[in-house]
């Protein structure tokens, strides 16, 4: 009989030593997917909790004879590759919209400090630096290159301490706001755009303090320089989206291949996950509220035109502006204009989004009650 001939299969249970590394039958096998299973209860997702305890059941009962080798397969992102990247969501209630838990409300007094510190690193400190070296007291002892020089050194300080808290935030092993189902190599969509924009603001500083007498509008371009690449490439993810072009790449929570969502998506997902501290519970459920809700759907798609377009026309003025003007001018208008512009826009989106949320819950008790 089949059953009283020797396995020669490597992933049979009875076999005493193993030879893959990605299923070793320990003792550390067993734990970890009882810990795996403790800590990822996934409501209604089929086989995720059996997938992880199969090694160890079969270790258990090697007098069992499986019709078929069990093998975990890594590949699948409920098998607690990524374990911190799991969140259990255990609340949908699909008579209301499913809840964000999430609100800036509570959150009043960090926004507050954090765009004040910014406001006064990359608004206040270049104009201030600039006018008060170059037309203060030390402008005899100070020459152009010199003091744009220590201005753009001191320039994006708060920016740039900002940036590697994100860093460590998303890097560390036990890191509570990854990307869902990703490495953590991966960090996120806006990490890289934001490194990809200061790139090119890097660039534009460098060139800008080399020269002995440095082109000062050329140095008043940073902020329009940042508005051209968030515009621009909310506007190219839309374009592809309802084009129906799949996911370049990985875009955050989404992955490659996928159905694109509206460019902002990804940009409230981050930076609300991250810098806002919702965490990966906050990707999970916005990704289950985007997929439940089409009015939401058609939210953020408008969202995305309003700040993509806005910004393009920002920075495009601004630009126009640094070059016509007297240089000085330019230099102030440069480095306000595009922060007064995202002021503005923000207090347009916070009272629209609010009207749109409210109407989403009315239509949606409406047709549940319809129903």
């Amino acid at each position: 009989m089949a059953t009283e001939q020797p396995s020669t299969e490597p992933l049979r249970p009875a076999t005493p030593q193993m030879t893959e590394p990605a299923r070793p039958a320990t003792a550390h096998t067993a734990h970890t997917a009882h810990t795996a299973h403790a800590n990822l209860n996934l409501p209604g997702a089929p086989g995720a909790a059996d997938a992880n305890r199969s090694t160890t059941a079969v270790n258990e009962d090697t007098g069992a004879s499986p019709s078929r080798p069990v093998t975990p397969n890594v590949h699948n992102p409920l098998n607690a590759r990524f374990p911190h990247t799991q969140v259990a969501y255990d609340d949908p209630d699909f008579r209301r919209p499913p809840p964000l838990k999430y609100s800036l409300r509570t959150r009043k007094k960090a926004i507050f400090w954090f765009w004040t510190l910014i406001i006064l690193d990359c608004i206040f400190m270049p104009i201030g630096l600039y006018f008060g070296m170059w037309y203060g007291l030390t402008r005899d002892q100070l020459s152009a290159n010199a003091t744009f020089s220590i201005s753009t050194a001191l320039l994006g300080t708060v920016s740039i301490v900002e940036y590697f808290i994100r860093f460590h935030r998303l890097w560390k092993k036990d890191s509570k706001c990854r990307v869902i189902g990703a490495k953590r190599a991966y960090l996120d969509w806006f990490h890289w755009n934001l490194s990809f924009a200061w790139f090119f603001i890097m660039i534009e500083l460098i060139a800008g303090t080399c020269p002995h007498d440095p082109p000062i509008r050329v140095l008043a371009m940073p902020a329009a320089t940042m508005l051209f690449a968030i515009g621009f490439q909310l506007l190219i993810l839309d374009i592809l989206r309802l084009r129906g072009v799949p996911a370049p790449c990985r875009i955050s929570s989404l992955p490659k291949g996928a159905a694109l969502r509206p460019g902002i998506y990804a940009y409230i997902e981050d930076i609300c996950a991250v810098d806002g501290s919702g965490g990966t519970e906050f990707r999970q459920r916005l990704n289950l509220r985007y997929q439940a809700s089409k009015a939401f759907r058609e939210m953020l798609h408008r969202l995305t035109l309003f700040w993509a377009i806005g910004a393009i026309v920002c920075a495009t003025v601004t630009t126009a502006i640094i070059f016509t003007i007297q240089r000085d001018a330019a230099y102030v208008v440069g480095w306000i204009l595009p922060f007064l512009w995202a002021g503005v826009w923000a207090a347009i989106t916070i009272p629209w989004v609010q009207r749109d949320l409210e109407k989403e819950y009315n239509d949606w008790t409406e047709a549940k009650w319809k129903a």
